[in-house]
């Protein structure tokens, strides 16, 4: 008999309790830059090295840092649930924790390609410098999707949400697009649970949506208890 399958979207929220920083301050900026300086085509090509060093400090900040409690415990329901995680987030987190189904929106800090052609990926956890460059002499480039470039996955993406039997939306506000339109993929009957501290969403906003006011690490574990049949 087929598992129940389990679609989950997560954002920024679910990494920040492992010690990364979510994707912007309240200011706007994102660790003192404005984010079209380090995340636009643009910006890359008034600045390559400024890009580059953005993202290796990231890579370094990610080497430090673990799964939390959410990532463990969403790991966890491949037990009883066919599991497909579709996510915002740029780390590995929750490949670490154990999930072995993950879409990643946004592209991945441990993967860079070539700016020439960007099917050409390769697998990267050191620094990445001017003169870092693919077999046929075109720099490297962070695999990161930048505002204003496409999102090659989204189609994927609201393929795998279509098919949820539960929808579980984890610390996104649900207000970044394309990314907050997947969850009206969801057919009308699926149980839909939203977990953030600052839910943007009501229970009345959708027919069977359940709203957790909690924290990754403090409301995906106890979701997880609810959702896994007693043995």
């Amino acid at each position: 008999m087929p598992k129940p399958k389990i679609v989950v979207l997560t954002g920024a929220g679910m990494s920040a309790e492992s010690g990364l920083k979510t994707f912007r301050d309240a200011d706007g900026l994102w660790e003192g830059h404005d984010v079209m300086e380090v995340a636009s085509p643009q910006g890359f090509a008034k600045n390559p090295e400024l890009v580059l060093e953005f993202y290796n400090q990231r890579r370094r900040q990610l080497l430090e840092v673990n799964p939390n409690a959410g990532h463990l415990a969403l790991a966890t329901l491949e037990q009883h649930f066919e599991v497909s995680i579709v996510t915002q987030n740029v780390d590995n987190l929750h490949e670490q924790a154990g999930s072995s189904h993950v879409v990643h929106l946004h592209g991945e800090l441990f993967k860079v390609r070539s700016t020439w052609d960007e099917t050409h990926i390769l697998d990267w956890t050191s620094d990445l410098v001017l003169g870092d460059l693919d077999e046929n002499g075109h720099q490297l480039r962070p695999h990161i999707v930048w505002f204003g470039e496409m999102v090659p996955l989204l189609e994927t993406a609201a393929q795998i949400t279509q098919e949820a039997e539960i929808l579980i939306i984890i610390g996104t506000s649900m207000q970044v697009y394309p990314a907050a339109s997947l969850i009206h993929y969801a057919q009308k009957e699926t149980p839909i649970y939203f977990i953030d501290p600052r839910p943007t969403i009501r229970s009345s906003d959708f027919d069977k949506l359940t709203v957790i006011a909690e924290t990754a690490a403090e409301g995906v574990p106890k979701l997880v208890e609810q959702l896994v049949p007693k043995s």
